[in-house]
């Protein structure tokens, strides 16, 4: 029987065709699959769950993300996610009582939080004068021990809410927008300031740089 001979850039092109196929083939899948992909992490970490404290006098929507473990201390409770790593997703929240009854914060104490990452030099700094559910409030970025962190501070006639939240080491920006989010739905008991049947609206003090 007669031996058929395949020539060695014959089996270069055989070799570039099956090759690159397999490329393109990958690429499109790749490209079909990967925003959907995306796009369902991000719902899954999104996911709001409902939380209520009593002694806290609160409600919030945590996104799922961050909720896991849910550990309370004297005055605040952390709710994280416990994995195989030291720096975690995580939500505190405190609270302490108001002793002025006031419903806004002072122009003073809002001065100092708007100017602090100026005079101490604090890298990724933000601040922003907003309302969370009718409630006066400050919210704040920053960098810290290598990790973002925003830090929420809510204010009611009863009580002032203090609430940090990190991303730890896992994606910043997912992970930054499920404590925004996280923060910006929690509810305090209690009273609500006369100007609450407005609507909500940003206070232009030092909007956030993108």
């Amino acid at each position: 029987m007669k031996k058929v001979k395949i020539s060695a850039q014959l089996v270069v092109a055989l070799a570039i065709l099956v090759i690159g196929g397999g490329l393109v083939g990958g690429e499109v899948l790749l490209v079909k699959w990967w925003p959907a992909h995306k796009q369902r992490v991000a719902d899954e970490t999104l996911a709001p769950v409902p939380y209520h404290n009593d002694s806290l006098g609160l409600d919030v929507e945590v996104a799922a993300g961050i909720y896991g473990k849910v550990a309370p201390f004297p005055g605040g409770v952390k709710i994280f996610q416990p994995k195989f790593m030291s720096a975690v997703p995580s939500l505190t929240i405190t609270a302490q009582p108001n002793p002025d009854k006031t419903f806004d914060f002072s122009p003073e104490i809002l001065a100092k939080w708007q100017t602090r990452g100026v005079m101490e030099e604090i890298p990724r700094y933000s601040f922003e004068h907003t309302k969370i559910n009718h409630r006066d409030a400050a919210m704040i970025w920053q960098l810290k021990d290598g990790m973002m962190w925003v830090t929420a501070h809510i204010m009611s006639p009863d009580r002032i809410v203090q609430a940090d939240c990190t991303p730890g080491k896992e994606d910043e920006t997912l992970y930054l927008q499920a404590c925004e989010q996280s923060m910006r739905s929690i509810k305090l008991a209690g009273p609500l300031p006369p100007e609450a049947n407005q609507p909500q609206g940003v206070i232009e003090l030092n909007p956030r740089k993108k």
